[in-house]
């Protein structure tokens, strides 16, 4: 058993006040329910750094359906192993029960006072993890030693409000260095996209790979390529909305991984870079991903400037008339972003022009693409007051109007007409007739 470096509440930078509420809600009940319960991974890391978490992740000694138990709002996830997903509105707060790795044959075995409850023992779909070994549940230690790099393998505790070492994580973050937990050599062939996230790392918190995990990559990069080619589409999305996608996408060429996940950025023209410098410009206007970085406008900061819109995405290859994706190396684009993409570029330059007609300075606004178009220039475009100017047409047409242009105005009776310009006239009520009354009866 290895003995835990503790950091103390006095010795550690981390406060309750930088934690997400929610996070800290979960965190303290499944503390009050009898549970372990640590801040886990790279937000332990980043609260350390003094930067701002992406995500809160929680893991526990708790049983999923424990977890369950205690949070009405909590859905069970996973077909390798379970995760329990808590829901606050539109949060999501993700909780892991402590695993451990069950050892390959001819290796020890495990502790016997560990739990090993099969979490699933399928296959691993084709692609990936070609030396995958089924999760069990288990302690914190044997869950710290099961992740990737050191520097995510620390964890703070809610109970004593201390930072738990188990794997050299704080040693490594004072020395700017990302290490592999274990052997590189066999944690990149279990999962190859450890790869891929140890260049994000460096690039991200501008820290130097180690030695060994430099030469693993060199002698296994090719298997890049067996990996899930959806999950390496979610990892380029991410680094595109990260704030830092020029310097990771120069770690990831540099480490020569870029060029056999898409081929087309080999050697990428200076346009591509340009594209990435505006794009983590426009990101860092803000302190997480706004929304409006959808994905079309994401993926479209990489093909436009490759000139791979006008070619057709996938080298120029035709398109399928009813293929769901089009391909960019391996990532398998939605063809739904390619199109959305296609009309934001065929809309940008109308927004811009010097002259436009009134009759097409009304009908654009009402384009399904405008809203993206408008980020797009604000991204990658040079004319700020132009943008202005749309953005407040676009304003001016989300309020109701009148057909004179003007605000619609309250009628007499406080109701507000919706933009009609008239007030609904009353529909008057017929006069019953007696059963007396009927054609040619008269009165005396």
């Amino acid at each position: 058993m290895t003995e835990p470096v503790i950091v103390r509440r006095d010795n550690h930078g981390i406060s309750r006040r930088n934690i997400d509420p929610e996070a800290l809600k979960v965190l303290y009940r499944l503390h009050e329910g009898g549970h372990t319960a640590y801040l886990v991974g790279g937000s332990v890391r980043d609260l350390l750094l003094g930067r701002r978490p992406k995500d809160f992740d929680i893991g526990t000694s708790a049983h999923p359906y424990q977890i369950k138990k205690l949070f009405r709002n909590c859905w069970i996830i996973g077909r390798r192993f379970r995760l329990a997903h808590i829901k606050f509105g539109a949060k999501t707060i993700e909780v892991a029960t402590f695993r451990r790795v069950v050892e390959a044959p001819g290796t020890d075995a495990a502790p016997p006072e560990t739990e090993a409850v099969v979490v699933a023992a399928s296959p691993a779909p084709p692609g990936e993890n070609p030396l995958h070994r089924d999760n069990t549940f288990g302690t914190p230690e044997e869950d710290a030693f099961r992740r990737d790099f050191t520097i995510n393998g620390l964890f703070y505790d809610i109970g004593s409000f201390s930072v738990i070492d188990y794997v050299g994580g704080l040693a490594d973050l004072e020395r700017r260095v990302v290490r592999s937990i274990g052997d590189p050599n066999v944690r990149f062939v279990e999962d190859p996209v450890r790869m891929l996230r140890a260049a994000v790392m460096t690039a991200r918190l501008g820290f130097d790979l180690d030695p060994l995990v430099s030469e693993a990559i060199a002698e296994h990069r090719a298997l890049i390529a067996t990996a899930s080619a959806a999950r390496l589409l979610e990892e380029y999305f991410k680094i595109l909305r990260s704030g830092s996608a020029e310097s990771t996408f120069g770690a990831l060429g540099r480490l020569r991984l870029l060029e056999l996940m898409t081929p087309e950025l080999r050697n990428p023209p200076d346009a591509v870079w340009d594209a990435l410098a505006r794009l983590d410009r426009y990101r860092s206007k803000f302190p997480s991903a706004p929304a409006d970085l959808t994905n079309a406008v994401l993926i479209g900061s990489l093909l436009q400037p490759l000139g791979m819109l006008a070619a057709g995405v996938g080298n120029g290859r035709p398109r399928e008339p009813h293929a769901d994706r089009v391909s960019f190396g391996m990532l398998p684009i939605a063809r739904r972003d390619v199109e959305r993409l296609r009309q934001i570029v065929d809309l940008a330059p109308r927004l811009v022009a010097p002259e436009i007609s009134p009759r097409a300075a009304r009908s654009l606004p009402h384009r399904p693409a405008f809203p993206d178009t408008l980020t797009w220039l604000d991204v990658h475009g040079d004319a700020p007051e132009v943008l202005e100017t749309w953005r407040q047409a676009h304003r001016h047409r989300s309020a109701p109007q009148a057909p004179n242009g003007d605000q619609p105005q309250p009628s007499a009776d406080g109701q507000n007409p919706g933009g009609t310009g008239r007030r609904r006239r009353r529909r008057r009520r017929r006069r019953g007739r007696g059963p007396q009354a009927g054609p040619g009866t008269g009165t005396a």
